[in-house]
């Protein structure tokens, strides 16, 4: 839907899904430049090598703010902001995880309704942990990987999902992406959270942005709706 004023025909729901599922492809949809150029460079570390495997970007053309990526200014907390985001996601909230109420998941251009949404629920006084994904893909893998026996499932980089995902601090999701909700819905699995996914089922319409994301309920208002949802 971020593509609406450019026309129906550049629209897509299945996309985010595609990619997550072509074997020896690492699917990624970074939103902000910094972890495009951290993510960019690995997926090039990873090709032509044994063992390695190609890459697909998801982008957008809709421009983002660059300071709702609150970059550390410390070095050592830098490295582990692109450590963090080479393996999958990062947080983006700075509280302890068992503080979260709710936790907000976001991926690529959605990530502005995503960290708005959680300022309004502090207003409401209700803490929201935010999560920013880079690649629902890897983020995946590692949690196949947590208990398999067979190395060749190992995800790449470090175990991402129960970083992101602490099993002691559980707490209610809701994920948000530009395309089908099933894409982020297993992470329900991660913790066994109550979840609830939004995104994109329908496709075709050209409109204003704001107007396509309210009526795809993957607005602000409807992020929070479904936070409220949750917790009360």
């Amino acid at each position: 839907m971020t593509l609406a004023p450019e026309g129906g025909a550049h629209q897509s729901l299945t996309t985010p899904s595609i990619g997550l599922e072509q074997p020896e492809c690492t699917a990624w949809e970074p939103a902000f430049a910094q972890d495009l150029e951290w993510c960019m460079l690995e997926a090039m570390s990873r090709i032509g090598i044994p063992g390695g495997r190609s890459a697909y970007f998801r982008l957008t053309t809709r421009p983002l703010d660059q300071s709702l990526a609150a970059l550390p200014t410390d070095a050592v907390l830098l490295e582990r902001r692109r450590r963090h985001a080479v393996a999958g996601g990062y947080r983006l909230s700075d509280h302890d995880p068992v503080e979260d109420r709710v936790t907000l998941v976001g991926v690529g251009a959605m990530m502005p309704e995503v960290i708005a949404s959680a300022a309004r629920l502090k207003s409401l006084g209700i803490t929201a942990g935010v999560i920013c994904l880079t690649s629902p893909d890897l983020v995946f893998e590692s949690l196949q990987s947590r208990n398999s026996p067979n190395p060749e499932t190992k995800a790449i980089g470090l175990d991402i999902v129960d970083v992101l995902f602490p099993r002691h601090a559980p707490s209610p999701l809701v994920t948000v992406q530009d395309g089908h909700p099933h894409t982020l819905s297993f992470l329900a699995g991660a913790r066994g959270d109550r979840t609830i996914s939004l995104g994109v089922r329908d496709f075709g319409q050209s409109s204003d942005l704001q107007d396509a994301y309210r009526i795809h309920g993957i607005d602000e208002a409807s992020i929070v709706n479904a936070a409220l949802n949750l917790v009360r």
